[in-house]
């Protein structure tokens, strides 16, 4: 039997929860072509959000094509080029003759190399001698716009892993060429998001950037917990068993709403159950969880300072004012300019959220670990 919950991949049909407002407003941005950039922490759904929405508005409009786009393991201006180019050019083909079409006429200045995948999908690769592309990078920004007026088509492309672009020879210079592009765009419109939250609230927030106003802003926030409670009853339901009130309120309360954790404690929950899930079960869970990852959580401590670690103690105890000589005394912090120095590494490097100024952990089990095992000791 397939297990009900879905992490670490896109969460599709049964297995999305709750988001319906968050949906339906990144669908109408999709159909009017307004320009999305959708912020939150790592592993809080926007993947699976992006593609639900994206089926959701073109099943309600034949002319929309939707485009995705994948920048984890692009590092170079050549290889994004080369992507873009792909991916928009195979979101509106419906086959790979009409791909190869289209990598041939859609480019004056730009000879594309073509081939196709000896798969079943046949997926058709473009790549640019570089030299030329440095010359003419218009034809390959402008591509999706000329495509889309030749077709009668309204094209939406979603990027992942924006803030990659930072990781460019030249990222300023990279981000102006690409706005000065896209934002003359009519008939095509982007969907920008990332993993890396502070990097994107720099690129997007600070006026100073190319990005600034780009388009509408989307934050997404934690789950309710009403929500997931409905979720995990539904879930387990649909597979036979059951999940008692008690138990489902607890998952979401030891996961922080956050929403990977909720689909892995409920799966580690769901495998330990055999008729009805209990407190019992759902902390048996949490404790093999908090196990699981503790050699990762390890590995993450041993980066961090002295500094870094004392400030991390007096945030977990639950100390409000951190920068009080009384609490700098009892943390062995050293100073206020350590406080700021260490909450603005530990930020950039995700293990802290700021949001409205309130700190808090992106990951609730490795703040947990921390509290009941690396300061407990």
């Amino acid at each position: 039997m397939e297990t009900p919950f879905i992490f670490g991949k896109i969460a599709t049909e049964k297995n999305f929860t709750d988001r319906e407002k968050e949906t339906a407003d990144l669908v109408q941005n999709f159909m009017s072509l307004i320009n999305t950039i959708i912020i939150s922490p790592r592993r809080w759904g926007k993947s699976s959000l992006v593609n639900k929405a994206a089926k959701l508005a073109m099943a309600q409009d034949s002319n929309l094509r939707i485009c995705h786009i994948d920048l984890f393991n692009v590092r170079s201006e050549e290889h994004f080029y080369s992507l873009l180019a792909q991916k928009v050019i195979a979101a509106t083909s419906t086959k790979w003759e009409e791909a190869i079409e289209s990598a041939k006429s859609f480019f004056s200045h730009l000879v594309p190399k073509i081939s196709i995948g000896t798969d079943s999908t046949n997926e058709v690769s473009i790549d640019f001698d570089w030299e030329e592309v440095k010359r003419n990078p218009d034809e390959v920004l402008d591509l999706a716009e000329k495509i889309a007026k030749k077709k009668g088509l309204k094209i939406v492309i979603c990027v992942d892993e924006f803030q990659n672009i930072a990781e460019f020879t030249d990222p300023d210079y990279f981000q102006k060429k690409l706005r000065s592009h896209w934002q003359l765009h009519q008939s095509v419109a982007y969907c920008l998001y990332g993993s890396k939250r502070h990097m994107m609230m720099e690129v997007f927030t600070d006026s100073s950037k190319p990005f600034y106003k780009f388009g509408n802003l989307m934050f997404l926030n934690k789950i309710e917990t009403p929500c997931l409670v409905e979720f995990f009853k539904s879930r387990f339901a649909d597979t036979g068993k059951n999940i008692d009130d008690e138990a489902s309120h607890l998952i979401a309360k030891l996961v922080d709403n956050h929403p990977y954790y909720a689909q892995q404690l409920a799966q580690l929950s769901w495998l330990r159950t055999k008729d009805v899930c209990t407190v019992e079960i759902v902390r048996e869970a949490h404790t093999a969880l908090v196990e699981q990852l503790s050699l990762l959580f390890v590995t993450i401590t041993e980066t961090l300072t002295t500094q870094q670690l004392n400030y991390l103690k007096a945030l977990i105890a639950g100390e409000k004012a951190i920068s009080s000589t009384e609490v700098m005394h009892r943390y062995q912090i050293s100073s206020t300019t350590s406080i700021s120095r260490s909450k603005a590494t530990l930020i950039k490097n995700d293990i802290l959220d700021n949001k409205a100024g309130e700190i808090s952990f992106q990951d609730p089990i490795y703040a947990y670990w921390l509290k009941t095992e690396y300061f407990a000791k």
